[in-house]
Protein backbone atom coordinates (compact mmCIF):
# COMPACT_ATOMS: atom_id res chain seq x y z
CA UNK A 1 0.00 0.00 0.00
CA UNK A 2 2.72 1.86 0.71
CA UNK A 3 4.84 1.60 -2.58
CA UNK A 4 1.55 2.07 -4.24
CA UNK A 5 1.45 5.73 -2.32
CA UNK A 6 4.79 6.25 -3.31
CA UNK A 7 4.22 5.93 -6.57
CA UNK A 8 0.89 7.92 -7.18
CA UNK A 9 2.88 10.64 -5.61
CA UNK A 10 5.93 10.46 -8.09
CA UNK A 11 3.51 10.73 -10.54
CA UNK A 12 2.02 13.70 -9.28
CA UNK A 13 5.19 15.61 -9.33
CA UNK A 14 6.10 14.27 -12.57
CA UNK A 15 2.96 15.97 -14.16
CA UNK A 16 3.65 18.83 -12.34
CA UNK A 17 6.83 19.85 -13.46
CA UNK A 18 6.67 18.64 -17.22
CA UNK A 19 4.60 21.68 -17.89
CA UNK A 20 7.37 23.82 -16.59
CA UNK A 21 10.01 21.59 -18.31
CA UNK A 22 7.98 22.30 -21.60
CA UNK A 23 8.13 26.09 -21.46
CA UNK A 24 12.32 26.02 -21.02
CA UNK A 25 14.56 24.47 -24.00
CA UNK A 26 17.40 23.59 -21.28
CA UNK A 27 18.49 24.29 -17.80
CA UNK A 28 22.15 25.87 -17.60
CA UNK A 29 23.71 26.14 -14.33
CA UNK A 30 20.46 25.80 -12.93
CA UNK A 31 19.03 28.71 -14.78
CA UNK A 32 15.82 28.01 -17.41
CA UNK A 33 16.45 29.03 -20.49
CA UNK A 34 12.95 29.68 -21.79
CA UNK A 35 11.40 28.01 -25.54
CA UNK A 36 10.47 32.00 -25.58
CA UNK A 37 13.79 32.67 -26.69
CA UNK A 38 14.13 30.45 -29.46
CA UNK A 39 10.41 31.62 -30.79
CA UNK A 40 11.71 35.17 -30.80
CA UNK A 41 14.50 34.14 -32.80
CA UNK A 42 12.66 32.56 -35.15
CA UNK A 43 10.53 35.82 -35.74
CA UNK A 44 13.05 37.64 -36.39
CA UNK A 45 14.89 34.95 -39.13
CA UNK A 46 11.71 34.80 -41.52
CA UNK A 47 10.74 38.59 -40.53
CA UNK A 48 13.86 38.89 -43.04
CA UNK A 49 12.81 36.60 -45.41
CA UNK A 50 14.16 33.24 -44.52
CA UNK A 51 11.98 29.93 -44.15
CA UNK A 52 12.51 28.70 -40.92
CA UNK A 53 12.90 24.67 -41.33
CA UNK A 54 12.59 22.08 -38.80
CA UNK A 55 16.51 21.55 -38.96
CA UNK A 56 16.84 25.02 -38.29
CA UNK A 57 14.86 25.16 -35.63
CA UNK A 58 17.30 22.82 -33.83
CA UNK A 59 20.63 25.55 -34.47
CA UNK A 60 18.38 27.97 -32.66
CA UNK A 61 17.91 26.07 -30.22
CA UNK A 62 21.88 25.50 -29.21
CA UNK A 63 21.90 29.01 -30.47
CA UNK A 64 20.05 30.05 -27.48
CA UNK A 65 21.88 27.95 -25.06
CA UNK A 66 25.28 29.39 -26.26
CA UNK A 67 23.89 32.47 -25.41
CA UNK A 68 22.70 31.44 -22.10
CA UNK A 69 26.32 30.30 -21.17
CA UNK A 70 28.34 32.95 -22.28
CA UNK A 71 25.86 35.69 -21.00
CA UNK A 72 26.33 33.96 -17.40
CA UNK A 73 30.09 33.89 -17.66
CA UNK A 74 29.57 37.70 -18.96
CA UNK A 75 27.37 38.52 -15.69
CA UNK A 76 30.12 36.30 -13.81
CA UNK A 77 32.69 38.69 -14.88
CA UNK A 78 30.80 41.93 -13.96
CA UNK A 79 30.57 42.76 -17.43
CA UNK A 80 26.34 44.05 -17.14
CA UNK A 81 27.72 46.28 -14.39
CA UNK A 82 29.87 48.64 -16.44
CA UNK A 83 28.63 51.87 -17.66
CA UNK A 84 28.92 51.22 -20.89
CA UNK A 85 27.01 48.15 -21.06
CA UNK A 86 24.37 50.39 -19.41
CA UNK A 87 24.73 52.83 -22.17
CA UNK A 88 24.39 50.37 -24.93
CA UNK A 89 21.68 48.79 -22.87
CA UNK A 90 19.95 52.23 -23.28
CA UNK A 91 20.52 52.35 -26.82
CA UNK A 92 19.40 49.41 -27.86
CA UNK A 93 15.97 49.60 -25.62
CA UNK A 94 15.47 52.91 -27.81
CA UNK A 95 16.18 51.76 -30.51
CA UNK A 96 13.52 48.24 -30.26
CA UNK A 97 10.88 50.51 -28.62
CA UNK A 98 11.07 52.79 -31.65
CA UNK A 99 10.63 50.42 -33.90
CA UNK A 100 7.99 49.39 -32.92
CA UNK A 101 6.54 53.03 -32.66
CA UNK A 102 6.68 53.36 -36.23
CA UNK A 103 5.29 49.88 -36.99
CA UNK A 104 2.49 50.50 -35.27
CA UNK A 105 1.91 53.97 -36.63
CA UNK A 106 2.13 52.08 -41.02
CA UNK A 107 0.01 49.25 -39.66
CA UNK A 108 -2.30 52.02 -38.10
CA UNK A 109 -1.48 54.10 -41.46
CA UNK A 110 -1.42 52.49 -44.25
CA UNK A 111 -1.02 53.59 -47.84
CA UNK A 112 -4.10 52.98 -49.72
CA UNK A 113 -4.87 52.17 -53.53
CA UNK A 114 -6.30 55.71 -53.57
CA UNK A 115 -3.19 57.48 -52.21
CA UNK A 116 -1.01 55.34 -55.15
CA UNK A 117 -2.99 56.31 -57.90
CA UNK A 118 -3.07 59.75 -56.87
CA UNK A 119 0.88 59.72 -57.11
CA UNK A 120 0.91 57.93 -60.23
CA UNK A 121 -1.40 61.09 -61.91
CA UNK A 122 0.98 63.49 -60.68
CA UNK A 123 4.00 61.88 -61.82
CA UNK A 124 2.40 61.28 -65.47
CA UNK A 125 1.54 65.04 -65.07
CA UNK A 126 4.73 66.37 -64.35
CA UNK A 127 6.76 64.04 -67.02
CA UNK A 128 3.81 63.70 -69.61
CA UNK A 129 3.99 64.74 -72.99
CA UNK A 130 7.13 65.07 -75.26
CA UNK A 131 11.06 63.13 -74.94
CA UNK A 132 13.41 64.29 -76.89
CA UNK A 133 16.42 62.26 -78.00
CA UNK A 134 19.45 65.11 -78.54
CA UNK A 135 23.14 65.02 -78.62
CA UNK A 136 25.44 67.72 -77.44
CA UNK A 137 29.16 68.82 -77.29
CA UNK A 138 30.12 70.91 -74.33
CA UNK A 139 33.26 73.46 -74.87
CA UNK A 140 34.43 75.58 -72.27
CA UNK A 141 34.69 78.72 -75.24
CA UNK A 142 32.33 80.54 -77.28
CA UNK A 143 35.07 80.47 -79.67
CA UNK A 144 35.40 76.82 -79.93
CA UNK A 145 31.78 76.26 -80.03
CA UNK A 146 31.57 78.11 -83.58
CA UNK A 147 34.66 76.55 -84.58
CA UNK A 148 32.74 73.20 -84.10
CA UNK A 149 29.45 74.30 -85.70
CA UNK A 150 31.26 75.87 -88.89
CA UNK A 151 33.21 71.81 -89.15
CA UNK A 152 29.35 70.41 -88.76
CA UNK A 153 28.58 72.46 -91.73
CA UNK A 154 31.88 71.39 -93.92
CA UNK A 155 31.00 67.85 -93.09
CA UNK A 156 32.44 66.59 -90.46
CA UNK A 157 30.62 63.86 -87.81
CA UNK A 158 29.23 65.21 -85.22
CA UNK A 159 29.62 61.87 -83.36
CA UNK A 160 33.65 62.32 -84.24
CA UNK A 161 33.74 65.47 -82.82
CA UNK A 162 31.94 65.00 -79.53
CA UNK A 163 33.93 61.91 -78.30
CA UNK A 164 37.24 64.57 -79.50
CA UNK A 165 36.40 67.30 -77.73
CA UNK A 166 33.34 67.27 -75.67
CA UNK A 167 33.97 68.15 -71.78
CA UNK A 168 30.87 66.13 -71.06
CA UNK A 169 32.67 62.96 -69.58
CA UNK A 170 28.96 60.77 -69.79
CA UNK A 171 28.06 61.27 -72.95
CA UNK A 172 30.83 62.65 -75.04
CA UNK A 173 32.27 58.75 -75.37
CA UNK A 174 28.95 58.29 -76.85
CA UNK A 175 29.21 60.52 -79.28
CA UNK A 176 27.31 63.06 -77.39
CA UNK A 177 24.44 61.34 -77.31
CA UNK A 178 21.78 62.13 -74.07
CA UNK A 179 19.49 59.19 -74.63
CA UNK A 180 15.64 60.10 -74.16
CA UNK A 181 14.99 62.63 -71.67
CA UNK A 182 11.82 65.07 -71.15
CA UNK A 183 13.21 68.95 -71.89
CA UNK A 184 12.53 69.84 -67.95
CA UNK A 185 15.50 67.53 -67.23
CA UNK A 186 17.98 70.04 -69.17
CA UNK A 187 18.79 73.26 -67.74
CA UNK A 188 16.56 75.62 -68.89
CA UNK A 189 18.68 77.43 -71.73
CA UNK A 190 19.94 74.03 -73.28
CA UNK A 191 16.25 73.07 -73.39
CA UNK A 192 14.88 76.43 -74.33
CA UNK A 193 17.10 75.81 -77.63
CA UNK A 194 16.16 72.02 -77.87
CA UNK A 195 12.82 72.50 -78.42
CA UNK A 196 12.95 75.24 -80.80
CA UNK A 197 15.16 72.53 -83.62
CA UNK A 198 13.19 70.30 -85.88
CA UNK A 199 14.05 66.69 -85.94
CA UNK A 200 18.16 66.24 -87.63
CA UNK A 201 18.51 69.63 -86.85
CA UNK A 202 21.65 71.35 -84.90
CA UNK A 203 21.76 74.81 -83.26
CA UNK A 204 23.47 77.20 -85.40
CA UNK A 205 24.60 79.17 -82.51
CA UNK A 206 26.73 78.51 -79.15
CA UNK A 207 24.12 77.60 -76.21
CA UNK A 208 25.73 79.30 -73.25
CA UNK A 209 24.93 77.31 -69.42
CA UNK A 210 26.40 77.27 -66.54
CA UNK A 211 28.54 74.49 -67.76
CA UNK A 212 29.96 76.56 -70.55
CA UNK A 213 28.73 76.42 -74.72
CA UNK A 214 27.02 73.67 -76.25
CA UNK A 215 26.02 72.36 -79.84
CA UNK A 216 23.13 70.54 -79.69
CA UNK A 217 21.64 68.49 -82.24
CA UNK A 218 18.10 67.02 -81.94
CA UNK A 219 17.39 63.27 -83.52
CA UNK A 220 14.41 62.41 -82.86
CA UNK A 221 11.22 63.19 -81.07
CA UNK A 222 8.52 61.21 -79.52
CA UNK A 223 5.80 60.91 -76.55
CA UNK A 224 6.89 60.34 -73.58
CA UNK A 225 7.30 56.55 -72.77
CA UNK A 226 5.74 56.15 -68.88
CA UNK A 227 5.99 52.84 -66.90
CA UNK A 228 2.31 52.17 -66.26
CA UNK A 229 0.91 52.12 -63.08
CA UNK A 230 1.31 48.36 -62.01
CA UNK A 231 5.03 48.28 -62.67
CA UNK A 232 5.96 51.09 -60.19
CA UNK A 233 3.22 50.70 -57.76
CA UNK A 234 5.65 48.95 -54.96
CA UNK A 235 8.11 51.62 -55.68
CA UNK A 236 5.65 54.73 -54.95
CA UNK A 237 3.87 52.54 -52.10
CA UNK A 238 7.34 52.47 -50.15
CA UNK A 239 8.16 56.07 -51.18
CA UNK A 240 4.63 57.19 -49.77
CA UNK A 241 5.15 55.28 -46.29
CA UNK A 242 8.29 56.83 -46.01
CA UNK A 243 7.09 60.56 -46.50
CA UNK A 244 3.72 59.59 -43.95
CA UNK A 245 6.94 58.11 -41.55
CA UNK A 246 8.71 60.97 -41.71
CA UNK A 247 5.71 63.45 -41.39
CA UNK A 248 4.49 61.50 -37.91
CA UNK A 249 8.63 62.14 -36.96
CA UNK A 250 8.24 65.87 -37.63
CA UNK A 251 4.94 66.24 -35.76
CA UNK A 252 6.29 64.28 -32.77
CA UNK A 253 9.52 66.65 -32.57
CA UNK A 254 7.32 69.55 -32.96
CA UNK A 255 4.88 68.40 -29.98
CA UNK A 256 7.61 67.82 -27.96
CA UNK A 257 8.89 70.15 -25.06
CA UNK A 258 13.22 70.48 -26.01
CA UNK A 259 14.79 72.82 -23.14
Amino acid sequence: MKQIILSALAAATLALALPAFAQNVAIVNGKPVPKSRVDALSAQIAKSGRPVSVEMMGQLKDEVIAREVFMQEAQKRGLDATEDFKNQMELARQTLLIRELFAEYQKANPVTDADIKGEYDKFVAANGGKEYRARHILVEKEEEAKAIIANLKKGQKFEDMAKKQSKDPGSGANGGDLDWANAGSYVPEFSGALVKLNKGQTTQEPVKSQFGYHVIRLDDVREAQLPKMEEVKPQIAQQLQQQKLAKFQEELRGKAKVE
